[in-house]
């Protein structure tokens, strides 16, 4: 790869709730930083901060050493890497990083398509939502060459506190899929629990104070308890993105003939939630399921 003045220029592709964030600390370090987004608007306080602005995914590629995508959902994935204006077709060997939750099969032919061409590439998806993404306390699960994710690090550092490399390429989705099994479940028993406590006439905000710091305790309870008590449902992550991620550790689930009914269950009630119009609605929205039947 080669350097700016003392710094990899950096491209950045996909400035949602949590893209914004990361992307800005990238620039707050001092790296050279482009950016692409769909709806360009969302790219604007970034230029405003001294971010370069691209009118596509290849625009950004052709000047980057270091390219990292935080998109949507695994088409718009394949799309931005594998298109005809895309990043394997534009890089001039770069590190290419995926932070986008995709699928393992995905993650290693977009590694195996990026070799090919002459680059490096990892899958890193994160954990932590739009209060990771802020505070550069992200947990950050990669995939790739020992060689790719040495190079990632001083990036990645950047955006998260928690940052390891489980193996091959998939690994770091395979990761990210264990980790929204345990949030899935987790977010059901945060919900009955508050529920219970509401049933039974109880102070909600009391109850957490108490149990938040006993055995109960945990990023779902301790922060997202909080925004359900007071009826903040607002997004740090879209339900109709954790759909998506259900779906495909369900998905590579039945491919290990693995039942996970907790898991399974979790799809049925945020399926019902989204299809009474609140999949753009934060995933602790599933209370409204509880106390009011959504």
């Amino acid at each position: 790869m080669t350097e700016s003045a003392s710094k990899p220029r950096v491209g950045f592709i996909g400035l949602g709730i949590m893209g914004q964030s990361m992307a800005g600390h990238i620039l707050a370090a001092g790296h050279p930083l482009r950016v692409y987004n769909r709806s360009p608007a969302k790219a604007r306080g970034l230029i405003y901060k001294g971010a370069i602005g691209c009118a596509t995914p290849a625009e950004v590629a052709a000047s980057s050493d270091v390219i990292i995508t935080m998109v949507g959902y695994p088409s718009d994935v394949e799309q931005v890497w594998l298109g005809p204006e895309g990043l394997i077709a534009h890089a001039r060997q770069a590190l290419l990083i995926d932070m986008t939750t995709s699928s393992p099969e995905l993650a290693r032919r977009l590694a195996a398509a990026a070799e090919q061409a002459g680059h490096m590439a990892l899958d890193a998806p994160v954990s932590g939502g739009d209060v990771g993404a802020r505070e550069a306390k992200l947990s950050i699960m990669a995939g790739g060459s020992q060689a790719a994710f040495d190079a990632a690090l001083p990036i990645l550092r950047l955006m998260g506190a928690n940052i390891a490399r489980l193996g091959q390429a998939g690994a770091g989705q395979h990761t990210k899929m264990s980790n929204q099994i345990v949030i899935a479940s987790t977010m059901m028993g945060v919900c009955e629990g508050l529920a219970y406590a509401r049933a039974a006439g109880l102070d909600a905000s009391a109850v957490l104070q108490c149990i938040g710091g006993g055995a109960a305790g945990g990023f779902q309870l301790n922060v997202m308890g909080p925004r359900i008590v007071k009826g903040d449902f607002a997004p740090g992550f879209f339900i109709e993105h954790f759909l998506k991620d259900l779906g495909i550790a369900l998905e590579q689930a039945d491919q290990m003939k693995l039942p996970l009914p907790g898991l399974t269950l979790a799809r049925q009630l945020y399926t019902e939630l989204a299809e009474k119009g609140l999949a753009r609605q934060g995933t602790q929205a599933l209370f409204q399921h509880y106390v009011h039947g959504a």
